[in-house]
């Protein structure tokens, strides 16, 4: 195997997950009899560049396809973060009805529709049909295709391009990028978020990789992509999301307007001195998923034993990582809550846990609740406090496990 970027031949494996089904592949219940497909979940760092990446043993499209069941809309702190950003946005870049936006992997328009609102004229690119669909039915323009150069050659020049977590999601992140460039206008700014491995690492977030994720990334190693398809990185902030991303402000190589912040120089020191610049830091991390997965199997098994009732909240991606890599499956865990109708009935890709609605939680009274999504566990203790009731508990197993009243 080769670096995706920079083509040097992997030899270092930096976590190795084993086996598992594509984690957004849900099942119904007839498929519950059927054969499921699983695939290597294991990742490398290229000693060059530094970028971790996982092989595309599954291909996007096969991924990303027209029953895609993540919606955006369903998390209302991810929803009020993208109003946060288009105010934001706006007025930083003087934005107005003769600007123009473009938003790669727009989901179900969940942040395209506060452009919308401020009559800023926007589109979307979306591959896959379920979400876009409900999109289209906010009245916003949406091509569903996957961002490609070939794409981004017939597209209408940018002031701004965003993308939120779709970097990771590329195969091709060169040819990607190389795109980004074709499709901003001379004086244009990109703006692309990314969950930061600095945090993957220091934070224990192995649940975050699954086959959707191709790379895992540094500023260290973006700056590297951007430069080689003649665009600079000027800018970069830290966000809470995700367990800790970065956003990072882009435009053309020759467009002098534009100062080099100070963030930039601060936050590669952090890298260098966390250690991302050595090879070190990324042979230790296999034993630091072991010990979420050896502590979350034990204390499923002690409450077993004394007959607590467990259910889990979120059937997210990174919940399936975790359960599978874990080996747990529909006897530990009783059910998952999800507030997602496209998620409720069906069930979780090899675990076979049910997905049902949240009135299952008060029907059961479960003694502890497990987060999968930790990264809005706050949001989902608010959401659920009338567990306390029956003195119900919450438990989150990344960074480490930990029992909430």
């Amino acid at each position: 195997m080769q670096c995706r970027f920079c083509k040097n031949k992997l030899e270092h494996v930096f976590v190795d997950l084993i086996n598992t089904p594509a984690s957004n592949s849900f099942l119904t219940k007839e498929q519950l009899n059927e054969p499921e497909h699983f695939y290597p979940l294991k990742l490398f760092v290229c000693e060059n560049c530094k970028l971790v990446q996982i092989d595309e043993y599954k291909k996007s499209d096969d991924i990303f396809n027209q029953d895609y069941a993540y919606f955006s809309s369903y998390s209302t702190s991810w929803l009020k973060h993208a109003e946060n950003y288009v105010e934001m946005i706006v007025k930083k870049l003087s934005l107005n009805e003769t600007s123009y936006v473009t938003e790669i992997a727009s989901n179900d328009g969940y942040l395209l529709q506060y452009f919308q609102e401020k009559q800023i004229p926007c589109i979307g690119i979306e591959p896959t049909s379920s979400t876009a669909s409900v999109a289209k039915q906010k009245g916003i323009e949406v091509i569903e295709d996957f961002f490609n150069t070939n794409l981004a050659k017939n597209l209408k020049k940018s002031d701004l391009i965003i993308g939120n977590n779709v970097l990771a999601h590329v195969p091709d992140i060169n040819d990607f990028v190389k795109g980004l460039k074709i499709a901003l206008k001379n004086n244009g700014i990109i703006t692309m978020e990314f969950p930061h491995l600095l945090n993957l690492i220091e934070e224990n977030q192995f649940d975050t990789i699954y086959h959707e994720h191709f790379s895992y990334l540094s500023l260290y190693t973006l700056i590297q992509i951007f430069e080689k398809q003649e665009l600079k990185i000027f800018d970069v902030e830290k966000l809470a999301t995700h367990g800790g991303s970065l956003r990072i402000y882009a435009t053309h190589i020759e467009n002098n307007d534009l100062e080099t912040s100070k963030n930039i120089e601060n936050i590669l020191n952090e890298e260098k001195e966390f250690g991302l610049f050595d090879m070190n830091i990324y042979t230790i991390f296999q034993e630091k998923a072991n010990k979420v997965k050896y502590d979350l199997l034990e204390f499923l098994l002690q409450a077993k034993k004394e007959n607590k009732k467990v259910v889990a909240y979120g059937a997210a991606a990174k919940g399936n990582t975790l359960l599978n890599y874990a080996g747990i499956k529909n006897d530990l865990i009783e059910f998952v809550v999800d507030k997602s109708p496209y998620k409720q009935g069906k069930f979780m890709p090899a675990s076979h846990i049910p997905i049902v609605e949240e009135k299952k939680i008060q029907e059961l009274k479960p003694d502890y609740i497990l987060i999968l999504p930790w990264n809005i566990k706050d949001e989902v203790i608010e959401q659920l406090s009338y567990i306390k009731e029956w003195n119900g508990k919450f438990v989150v197993a990344v960074p480490e496990l930990k029992v909430i009243s």
